[in-house]
């Protein structure tokens, strides 16, 4: 193994290590006398693996990487081989890879993702024009370096392949997830569509967060992952990602082509070309269309709120600007006959949570009025009405500001049990949410008039039914590791302070230890696998654990079993 400060092949100085695998080491490296900064990857023959079959990967990759010369390709500049290590000099690229961006800040910017994906399409379209052409196979996120000046660099040549034009053969496949139908074998050679199919799951990715390596993804579209994200850009996926590559882009030029006019491909923008073009005719055949102007305005009524509509939501979706965009969803609401559409509501629900993770008064205030003012023609549909209804409950049982000197379970349960108990009112029977309606209903129901029932009744009996709901509502969303952080961990602080508050209700209640104990065994597990994104998570996720060991001591005072560290 390389040290830091020795010299390899008396010219280039260690500096440190920057990354590894199982068999091999990166390193930072300089040339002192062209004082240039270079990775040095040290591949050991002494590894667990087939260092005969490791090699041939990497002589594969070094021997394709030689022959290119590409701004967005690295390059290779020695290759040192002894009896211990193979050692491979090549260009050191400063950066961060697109799937450590993903980790660190979550789904990207359309304007980005377009961005990154023609520098792509630049650099695929060099490698399938060589003689033979060169197919990559391997798209996908952690291929892909960013520099900070933007460029994006792809890494690891370790699967590309020679594309045989008489037979179409290439062997091995990329990464599951990204590889495309033709890459698992009977099923077709791969081609330079294949590199289109992954470039097109890696758009995926990056503009939604669903990893597909994790998670199966059987519908392409970004839009049914996120709504806001653009028509054009779902049509260029979709096509991307075809399973038949005859159906696929053919060419990444054509790609290119696409990616760059996306804008193009919005709706709104075909149906204003489509206006420009009526509009002229109108112009010349005035004098026949008179004829038919109040027919035409009657029946064009509804078409033309619904394009206001559309191009009210598109501007929202691109708007910066919070204020700008509470007002244009407000404008959405407001455009005849569409009062009734979701979209809108749901939409503006989303911003308050993404503008600073707090649902303020003034916000709770403008969705009630919005909802009030509009609920008969909300309640037509009356599934969307539910819909916005649970959305609004978890808003507040979540996000409320509930101003300092209250407490928090208590108005957050107050505020959002009327928003859950019209989900169970009007929710159809297979309605999936519905369970966790009725949870979050009793839960709060419980914050609600649990003070009132110790002070005017005995409160037996109302706390085993508490801490069923608890667990319910522990294992349908703290688990769930598809729910946003903030979700899990007020569900997971609730429950723990719960634990520790109500340790001696519980036992009153005829509940057991050992059912308590399941409950923060559960809890304890979930917390600490919790990834957290922000200063705000992390705080709380710090608290629960911090607040763990005296909620095991609640209980284990409540059933008579505590004892003291030092003595007992």
């Amino acid at each position: 193994m390389l040290q830091v400060g020795s010299l390899v092949d008396g010219r280039y100085k260690i500096l440190n290590e920057i990354g590894h695998g199982g068999m091999s080491v990166v390193y930072m490296a300089i040339n002192e006398k062209a004082n240039k900064t270079w990775a040095i990857k040290e591949v050991r023959k002494d590894g667990s693996m087939d260092f005969t079959q490791v090699r041939a990967g990497l002589i594969a990759e070094i021997d394709t990487l030689k022959k290119l010369n590409h701004p967005n390709l690295p390059s290779i500049v020695d290759v040192i081989e002894d009896n211990e290590s193979l050692i491979i000099v090549m260009d050191y690229i400063e950066g961060r890879s697109l799937d450590v961006i993903l980790e660190e800040t979550g789904a990207q910017s359309e304007a980005n993702v377009v961005e990154w994906a023609m520098q792509l399409c630049d650099v695929f379209g060099y490698l399938h024009s060589r003689t033979p052409p060169i197919i990559y196979r391997d798209m996908k996120p952690a291929n892909v370096m960013l520099k900070p000046d933007g460029s994006i660099m792809v890494i690891d040549f370790g699967t590309a392949k020679t594309y045989d034009v008489n037979t179409g053969e290439t062997s091995c496949i990329g990464t599951r997830g990204y590889a495309a139908p033709e890459q698992y074998g009977g099923l077709g050679r791969t081609d330079a569509r294949t590199d289109i199919y992954c470039l097109g799951l890696t758009m995926y990715h990056m503009l939604t967060n669903v990893n597909p390596c994790v998670t199966l993804v059987t519908d392409k579209s970004i839009r049914a992952v996120n709504p806001m994200l653009s028509r054009g850009l779902d049509q260029i996926i979709i096509k991307c990602t075809q399973d038949n590559p005859d159906d696929r882009y053919q060419t990444c030029a054509e790609l290119m082509y696409d990616l760059e006019n996306y804008q193009n491909l919005e709706p709104i923008y075909k149906r204003k070309q489509r206006a420009k073009v009526v509009w002229f005719g109108i112009t010349v055949l005035f004098s026949l269309i008179l004829l038919m102007t109040g027919i035409f305005i009657k029946l064009s009524a509804s078409n033309i709120a619904t394009d206001n509509y559309d191009s009210l939501m598109y501007e929202a979706s691109k708007n910066p600007d919070y204020d700008a965009k509470m007002k244009l969803y407000e404008e959405c609401i407001s455009v005849p006959n569409k009062a009734g559409d979701p979209d809108a509501y749901l939409a503006l629900i989303q911003c308050y949570k993404e503008n600073d993770a707090v649902f303020t008064q003034s916000e709770a205030n403008q969705i009630e009025v919005l909802i009030k003012n509009n609920k008969d023609a909300l309640m037509q549909n009356k599934d969307a009405y539910v819909d916005i209804c649970f959305e609004v409950g978890k808003l507040y049982w979540y996000y409320f500001d509930y101003g300092s000197g209250s407490d928090n379970q208590v108005t957050r349960g107050k505020s959002s049990v009327p928003w859950f108990q019209d989900v169970l009112d009007y929710a159809s029977e297979d309605y999936p949410n519905y369970g966790m309606a009725l949870a979050y209903a009793n839960v709060g129901i419980f914050y609600r008039d649990i003070l009132t029932i110790v002070t005017e009744a005995g409160d037996r009996g109302y706390y085993k039914p508490f801490f069923e709901n608890l667990s319910d509502l522990v294992e349908r969303l703290a688990s769930d590791e598809s729910e946003s952080e903030i979700v899990r961990l007020e569900i997971l602080e609730m429950s723990r302070s719960a634990l520790q508050q109500y340790a001696t209700k519980f036992k009153q209640d005829g509940l057991q230890k050992d059912e308590l104990i399941a409950l923060y065994n559960r809890i304890d597990t979930i917390v600490k696998s919790v990834e957290t994104t922000t200063d705000k998570t992390t705080d709380k996720k710090d608290l629960i654990v911090s607040n763990m060991p005296e909620t095991l001591k609640a209980i284990e005072a409540a059933y008579g079993t505590v004892h003291e560290e030092n003595g007992g």
